[in-house]
């Protein structure tokens, strides 16, 4: 039996309604980071693949922690645009020694030993497209251990479908499943998966709501 569910609206609710009142945005960032930290098997050096939303806000957290860990870890940006938090954790990342480069058509993650996957979060809708297509192309490529932030990217939070998305080795799911990680191509996109409470406060009134 899957575990208790709620829907990519729901946990947009549940988030803005924890920052309005309990935990400030930066602080649920910084924990998101640290739990997918702390989650997976590091197997250096590590891809961090970074998007331009909160996603990739937690891929630069994760990336801090790499490095303080001794871990080594490069950041790879797809987009110059981030969120307010992201772009100050980016900072508090780079600060702290992590390499930051652009990812361009070519670029392979064969010789890295894990890719952490920040490129879409639970909201993405729709179809990849480049160069977010190539970069997902080469993260299932890399023949690296896998790890996605909070779900794989490409795959609607919602349903789990997708024509082209990150295959994972582990898929941290950050404050509570959503239906899209137990439907559509869930069972061929993840490997593991597990959630990772960090404080949101989930509406109950709203929880387990179908899409």
């Amino acid at each position: 039996m899957e575990p208790k569910t709620v829907s990519v609206k729901t946990m947009r609710e549940s988030d803005a309604y924890t920052i309005a009142h309990f935990v400030p945005s930066k602080e649920l960032m910084r924990r998101a980071g640290e739990a997918i930290f702390r989650a997976a098997s590091w197997v250096p050096p590590v891809a961090v693949v970074c998007g331009k939303g909160n996603n990739a806000g937690d891929g630069f957290v994760a990336a801090r922690y790499l490095r303080e860990a001794g871990i080594d870890c490069t950041i790879f940006l797809l987009s110059d645009e981030f969120s307010e938090d992201g772009a100050y954790f980016y900072e508090k990342a780079v600060k702290a020694g992590v390499p930051a480069v652009r990812y361009t058509q070519g670029t392979d993650f064969t010789a890295f030993g894990s890719v952490l996957d920040c490129l879409f979060g639970t909201g993405f809708r729709g179809a990849v497209a480049e160069p977010f297509a190539g970069a997902i192309r080469a993260i299932n490529a890399s023949g690296a251990y896998v790890v996605s932030a909070d779900i794989n990217s490409g795959l609607n939070g919602d349903t789990g479908l997708g024509e082209l998305y990150v295959i994972s080795d582990l898929t941290v799911s950050i404050g509570a499943y959503k239906h899209g990680h137990f439907r559509g191509n869930a069972d061929r996109a993840m490997k593991q998966k597990i959630n990772c409470d960090i404080g949101i406060r989930i509406l109950p009134d709203l929880e387990g709501d179908e899409p």
